[in-house]
């Protein structure tokens, strides 16, 4: 007589183990890059950024766990609901937002704030990959794909506007799900090869963007800068070089952690979008290499989970999810290193900033939920 196979679900532990192994990380380099600065700034407190992230990180665990045991096809029938209170929340900030280094980008009362653009990256994975699952079959044609783009782009713009480098993840996140969804590879080799011939003929269409006022007079300082740093050294070069002399300076296995010298007020707000150089300095190229592996093991993680996925809906959760995460790695690594023009993006789960690690975490519990609902069977 035949046994009777057993039934148990799958958890990815090794990603929560990454996630835990990321974010403890990143309160030790938030530690290390804040802690000078700290001490200037808050009354003598050098640990006064380390704690403010503990908090978050904590309770963003401790959601992302709670979300983990949820079914994830509940959010399914919110995906409207979160697709429609993006935009309220982005013209809100648009129209009353609190205003911090000259930029509107944040929600909030008293020393309570969150920024919406946050909030608006889960809200748009969680409606696109619920309009996949509902239109699947008409995404292999120019009108279906052309209107998911289309659900994407007007929060993306609204983004974009305060927010262009988070504008940008938003499309990017629209075009890496719609690429899965979709068989149509050759439109997106030929974006790809186009996107990279921008990038590398930036020189010749400088003027063009200049003359057209297209983009804002602080963007266009941005491409300035990107192209040639050195001759705005004292003005919005200044970041980056001092974050190219940390990357330099560091060698192969570093300064030591703690010994960064660029960290003393060289490199601004060291703790958030610049931490990465502040990694290269103290840790080296083994400790860059090794964070870059780390997230290359979690995109690996995530694209094992999309692939054994109970349905549809759940294998685009994980995409999405994946998309942002591999986007803005990319895209923060960039920055530090010159490739493309300072945009402001925070490195996930290890830069400081509490609204983007908590609903990194809130992504993170919504793909291992997708993990605990894949069945196992054994005899």
């Amino acid at each position: 007589m035949a046994k009777k196979k057993k039934v148990r679900r799958f958890y990815d532990y090794s990603l929560l183990f990454c996630v835990i192994f990321l974010m403890a990380f990143g309160l030790v380099m938030i530690y290390s890059a804040s802690s000078y600065t700290a001490q200037l700034t808050q009354k003598g407190d050098s640990t006064y950024f380390l704690k403010r992230q503990f908090v978050i990180a904590v309770g963003g665990l401790l959601v992302a766990i709670i979300i983990s045991k949820m079914d994830y096809r509940w959010f399914q029938r919110l995906s409207m609901l979160g697709y429609l209170l993006s935009y309220v929340l982005m013209i809100a900030v648009t129209l009353v937002g609190k205003e911090i280094n000259g930029k509107k980008r944040w929600l909030g009362v008293g020393m309570f704030s969150f920024q919406p653009t946050e909030f608006a990256k889960v809200a748009l994975i969680v409606f696109l990959a619920a309009y996949v699952v509902k239109h699947v079959n008409k995404l292999n044609t120019w009108r279906g794909m052309i209107q998911m783009m289309f659900l994407a782009f007007p929060i993306a713009a609204i983004v974009g506007l305060n927010n262009l480098s988070s504008g940008v993840i938003i499309l990017g996140i629209a075009v890496v799900m719609l690429f899965v969804a979709c068989k149509r590879y050759a439109i997106f080799l030929c974006s790809g090869v186009g996107a990279f011939a921008l990038i590398f003929t930036a020189q010749f269409w400088e003027p063009f963007l200049e003359k057209m006022n297209i983009l804002h007079a602080y963007q266009m300082k941005r491409i300035h800068v990107w192209l040639d740093p050195t001759q705005y050294a004292q003005e919005g070069g200044y970041q980056v070089l001092q974050g190219l002399y940390a990357i330099g300076s560091g060698g192969l296995f570093g300064k030591g952690l703690g010994e960064s010298i660029q960290k003393l007020g060289f490199v601004p707000e060291a703790q958030n979008d610049m931490i990465f150089s502040i990694i290269c300095e103290e840790l080296g190229l083994f400790g860059a290499v090794s964070v870059i592996l780390i997230f290359m093991f979690m995109i690996y993680r995530c694209m094992v989970i999309a692939n054994n996925a109970p349905d549809l809906f759940g294998a685009m959760l994980v995409v999405g999810v994946m998309a942002h995460i591999a986007i803005q790695v990319i895209l923060n690594i960039a920055v530090v290193t010159n490739t493309i023009p300072n945009t402001g993006i925070t490195l996930p789960f290890i830069s400081y900033g509490g609204t983007s690690v908590l609903f990194l975490m809130i992504e993170m519990g919504l793909v291992l939920s997708v993990s605990n609902q894949i069945k196992l069977e054994r005899a």
